[in-house]
């Protein structure tokens, strides 16, 4: 590396891990050999510079993670408040499901027994018509009794009435 590269300080870690992983790449190789020549003092300076900047970047990938860890707990406490709140919404759905499948049947019976009621106040009214016109008739079989003897005298009159003006002066 040059002198310029040396005194630009790279940025974070990850940048100087970029640099030290540059002057190894770039480093001049021994003849015969896989090793090379690096300068220690480059390399020692990257090295420190690492050291520095690496409480700063925990502290800053502490803080991520407690961000994260208050945000999922933030989430997680409001989807626990969304489920009881849907479990409240369901009891009470159920609970009026349950007041509205009662009133049907309460309903249901009702009907059955005004149906019931209906029957028997049909069948009572029934039986006093019947009575009434058994009454009627009964009268209307004196009235018609009466009325045939009465006819039945008026036919007599009539008769013996024909042969009185027969045998009587004339006027």
């Amino acid at each position: 590396m040059t002198d310029e590269d040396a005194t630009t300080r790279p940025e974070g870690l990850t940048g100087v891990l970029d640099a030290i992983a540059a002057a190894v790449t770039n480093a001049r190789a021994m003849p015969m050999s896989s090793s090379v020549l690096v300068n220690r003092a480059e390399l020692l300076d990257l090295l420190d510079q690492a050291r520095d900047v690496l409480p700063t970047q925990l502290t800053r990938a502490d803080q991520v993670l407690a961000d994260a860890d208050t945000a999922r707990a933030e989430a997680r406490a409001q989807a626990d408040r969304i489920i009881a709140e849907a479990r409240q919404r369901a009891d009470a759905l159920v609970d009026a499901e349950a007041v509205v499948v009662a009133a049907r049947e309460r309903a249901q019976q009702i009907v059955q027994e005004a149906e019931e009621s209906a029957a028997v106040l049909r069948r009572d009214a029934d039986d006093y018509c019947d009575r009434r016109l058994a009454d009627f008739e009964i009268d209307l079989g004196k009235v018609l009794s009466q009325v045939q003897a009465g006819r039945a005298k008026l036919a007599d009159r009539l008769d013996g009435g024909v042969d009185d003006r027969a045998e009587g002066p004339v006027l």
